[in-house]
């Protein structure tokens, strides 16, 4: 961090300015503490954003994904990692707000920051009360990149719910395979006796309804 004048280095620009001031490398900077041989901490963090794409893509690395950077290392990766989930938790709701679902966008601003930008698709459900009300959420299966593998009776236990899974692609439009297995799942919730109440599909901070496309 030499040729960085010493007030503008990145942990002495927070405490003189504040965090909001701070550009994306700087902020990741200062989780990663200090650099290596021949590059500072502000380069480390450079050569990190370049590999993942951007800040937005950082939320998708995986520990292989990062340790791949030369100067990062199981520790560092796990720095970053660690940095990363905790910004999403602190977007997430309290829970002991008990959230009603009255559209799709209240499903999609109560998921997105936890599952939007997940690297493997994960199908979960919301559990409902009897007045939509979020009980909680739960992750049902974690499949490849690309796919889940999901059955029914691994989704019925209340009296409604709300099904969700993320895209890594990015894109939230549903495949084919998405509205069969909707379509699936809602004539065994029929049978149960379960109100099916949306499937939302989340990718990065985009979401898809397929209530709302009228494929439900």
């Amino acid at each position: 961090m030499k040729t960085v004048a010493g007030h503008d280095r990145p942990r002495e620009k927070l405490q003189r300015v504040g965090v909001s001031a701070l550009g994306d490398n700087e902020l990741l900077a200062v989780v990663l503490g200090h650099g290596r041989a021949n590059a500072s901490a502000l380069d480390l963090a450079n050569a990190v954003l370049a590999g993942a794409g951007g800040v937005d893509r950082l939320a998708r690395a995986r520990a292989d994904d990062l340790q791949a950077i030369a100067g990062i290392g199981a520790v560092r990766a796990g720095q970053i990692l660690a940095a990363v989930e905790l910004g999403r938790r602190t977007l997430t709701r309290a829970a002991r707000e008990r959230v009603q679902v009255t559209s799709p966008q209240v499903v999609a601003e109560l998921l997105l920051p936890q599952y939007g930008s997940r690297s493997v698709e994960q199908f979960g459900v919301v559990l409902l009360d009897t007045k939509r009300r979020v009980l909680r959420t739960t992750i049902v299966t974690v499949g490849t990149l690309d796919a889940s593998i999901v059955h029914p009776r691994e989704i019925f236990r209340e009296a409604a719910l709300v099904l969700f899974h993320n895209h890594p692609s990015g894109d939230p439009e549903p495949s084919q395979d998405d509205v069969l297995l909707t379509r699936r799942l809602v004539a065994a919730g029929v049978l149960m006796g379960i109100d099916v109440v949306d499937h939302v599909i989340l990718a990065d901070s985009r979401y898809c309804s397929l209530r709302e496309k009228g494929l439900l």
